[in-house]
């Protein structure tokens, strides 16, 4: 009985250094990692850079999409963050105001605003005799689709933009991720006329400019939207990115465009036609068999799964293929 205590203890006492070990060596990462603090018009904004070990040829500023994402999107980040590296770029990634030691509220921002936020730090790296500035691109998922357009066409150092599956339409894209989700789930069609009948209540509302409290009390949504963001979806729900790309497409400035072929979030079919008509051959397309994250769909799926691989591997969480597919793009992007 003796011996075979001993022999479960030795083992648990195995499988947890095992695993420890995999969580340190899953997390080492080829860059250093520094934390500042960048000050903008109304807001600090806690940030962090990612400096390549070797020499530096340019900098990545990372433009968040939707959500209190903090700098480094706890952790899931970093092997962005590592591939660029390995192709000799700084990162720049900022918590969003509100959240961790950033001031302010990203949910009272217009895209507008979120443009103006970027130039400002822009305008600070700029200044920072520790960052490589002469090649300067920027990276920016779903939401930030919206964004990127906007910043190109008003800042002449921007060499290149990473759209990873960007959005067009705000609406269009909400519709869209309405219905993939209810196929998802396999809905029946009285489940699906209700939730498109509480969307459609919802667009009204937002067409008419109701308040929060007329929201409240009109809509039938199970789970409301509380005021805040209320108000943000009443400042951006007009959004649509074709005009910025238009007014962009003379710079002529390269895009790598990475639609997830199992999205549900963004119509990545929409993305993909519209950039190409409007940007033509600077847009290089690189579609992986992903969710809208560019993660794998079986980690997408399973909370389970996710949480395990994120913690141990975070670099396995992404779809084979993008990570080298980015890290070949910066390599191949020509400064100024």
């Amino acid at each position: 009985m003796r011996k075979k205590i001993r022999r479960v203890v030795a083992f648990t006492v195995g499988l947890a250094l095992a695993l420890g070990l995999l969580l340190v060596v899953g997390n080492e990462y080829r860059f250093e990692e520094e934390r500042v603090s960048v000050p903008v018009p109304g807001s600090s904004l806690e940030a962090v850079v990612a400096h390549p070990e070797g020499t530096t040829r340019g900098l990545v500023v990372l433009v968040h999409g939707d959500g209190p994402v903090d700098a480094t999107y706890g952790g899931l980040y970093r092997p962005w963050f590592e591939a660029a590296a390995d192709a000799g770029f700084a990162t720049l990634s900022w918590s969003k105001p509100g959240v961790g030691g950033s001031t302010g509220n990203w949910l009272r921002q217009d895209m507008g605003e979120r443009a103006a936020e970027v130039s400002h730090v822009l305008d600070w790296a700029s200044a920072q005799p520790g960052l490589a500035t002469g090649t300067v691109v920027l990276w920016g998922a779903s939401q930030a689709g919206w964004v990127l357009p906007k910043v190109v066409r008003s800042r002449p150092e921007v060499d290149a933009v990473v759209a990873v599956g960007p959005a067009v339409n705000w609406l269009r894209q909400g519709r869209f991720n309405l219905l993939t989700e209810l196929d998802h789930e396999g809905a029946a069609a009285p489940a699906r006329r209700e939730a498109v009948e509480v969307s459609d209540r919802t667009r009204e509302l937002l067409e008419s400019g109701a308040d929060h409290d007329r929201y409240l009390a009109r809509t039938t949504d199970p789970e409301p939207m509380d005021a805040d963001r209320w108000g943000f979806a009443l400042r951006n729900f007009r959004s649509d990115a074709t005009a910025d790309l238009q007014a962009s497409a003379d710079r002529h400035v390269p895009v790598l465009l990475t639609p997830g072929t199992e999205d549900r979030n963004v119509d990545v079919a929409e993305s993909e036609s519209t950039y190409r008509r409007i940007l033509g051959d600077d847009v290089t397309v690189a579609r992986f068999r992903a969710a809208h994250s560019m993660a794998r769909p079986v980690v997408e799926d399973s909370d389970a799964l996710g949480l395990l691989t994120g913690t141990s591997w975070p670099r396995a969480l992404l779809a084979p293929g993008v990570l080298d597919t980015y890290r070949d793009f910066l390599e191949g992007v020509a400064p100024g």
